[in-house]
């Protein structure tokens, strides 16, 4: 058996930090469980070497596979794969991971209540392989939706990644920031680009408004037609069938309120209970995912039990994901909130069509 280690990013975020051994773990476990690798990684442990912290696993020769190397580059805590030799030697191995765009796409927007980014991408990955799509995570040009998008993380990512991205936020302060953000940057990185915001009309009453992006990381990318879209509807969640046909998303991932600092929005006005919102959301959530697509959520357990949360999906008619490394992905993120995932995946379709986007 060959060995490797993983060599962990740096976090900005002490807290988050701490728990990114254990969560890297779980999200090694999450790949290495969902059939999209040759070879399952073995003996999965977080290891301090040389004072510094590592994953490390084991592998068969001669090792992974390329495209296994190539999933395993987007673990989201990735930052450098050795392969060990003898006990004191680390020799590199190369890791291409999916990435579009520089990276300050994402790290650049600062504000209070940013999800780490971190994080961000580990709840996309691990929904992405729980979902029919695990397969084309590398090649297919998936859609996302985050329907409680914020000032848009989710959505960066995806585009990262080289997906379309669609998002709903209530927040129209939020949505407009959003949109300054990318017009801004996609302006400063030469990027060619169109981004208009547009209102969304049914019956001749106003629904919501719409920004859209259609970019690409290149000009002859762009004149191809090798083109994303992100779209963002100032609108409310819990009425997104609205403004967003059914079946659209291959995934949909979102980071639901933590009933602390803010509030979560339903129908009714303002709540403090994230559990209400998704009551009253995940039934409208589900119409929009494809035949197995997967709902990745995470949430803050103070205010929100799981089991309650389970039982929210469940009823929703989604598959509650408990594999390998899905149970294990629970932190603290500050004394008044502690963050947990859950994955549920709609029923499959025989035929294997995908609705259109």
């Amino acid at each position: 058996m060959l060995r490797y280690a993983l060599l962990l990013a740096p976090s900005t975020n002490r807290v988050y930090a701490d728990a990114a051994g254990r969560l890297a773990r779980a999200e090694l476990a999450a790949f290495a469980g969902s059939g999209v690798l040759d070879t399952a990684p073995g003996d999965i442990a977080a290891e301090r070497i040389g004072g510094v912290e590592y994953l490390t696993f084991t592998a068969p020769e001669p090792g992974p596979a390329a495209r296994d190397l190539a999933y395993l580059a987007n673990l989201s805590a990735a930052y450098a794969l050795f392969e060990r030799v003898g006990d004191d030697l680390l020799r590199p191995v190369p890791l291409h991971p999916l990435a579009r765009y520089d990276s300050d796409l994402i790290t650049i927007p600062k504000y209070a209540g940013k999800t780490n980014e971190q994080f961000t991408r580990l709840l996309l990955n691990v929904t992405l392989l729980a979902s029919a799509s695990a397969g084309g995570m590398l090649d297919r040009q998936l859609v996302v939706l985050d329907p409680l998008c914020g000032r848009g993380t989710t959505l960066n990512q995806a585009l990262m990644y080289g997906y379309h991205g669609i998002g709903v936020e209530h927040d129209g302060k939020d949505v407009d920031a959003y949109a300054a953000f990318l017009r801004t940057w996609l302006r400063r990185k030469r990027l060619k680009h169109t981004a208009e915001t547009v209102p969304v009309r049914r019956d001749r009453k106003l629904v919501a408004r719409r920004f859209e992006a259609v970019l690409a990381p290149s000009r002859g990318e762009h004149r191809a037609g090798a083109t994303q879209r992100v779209t963002v509807l100032h609108a409310d969640t819990t009425r997104a069938r609205e403004v967003l046909r059914p079946a659209c998303a291959d995934v949909i991932v979102t980071d639901a309120p933590y009933g602390v600092a803010h509030g979560s929005r339903t129908g009714q006005g303002l709540s403090r209970s994230p559990l209400d919102l998704l009551v009253a959301a995940v039934p409208v959530w589900r119409e929009l995912l494809r035949p197995g697509g997967a709902l990745g959520l995470s949430w803050n357990t103070q205010v929100a039990p799981r089991a309650a949360a389970e039982a929210v999906l469940a009823g929703a008619g989604l598959r509650v994901v408990d594999g390998p490394g899905y149970r294990d992905l629970a932190h603290r993120v500050d004394q008044a909130i502690d963050r947990d995932v859950l994955v549920a995946v709609a029923p499959g379709d025989d035929s294997g069509s995908r609705a259109a986007t």
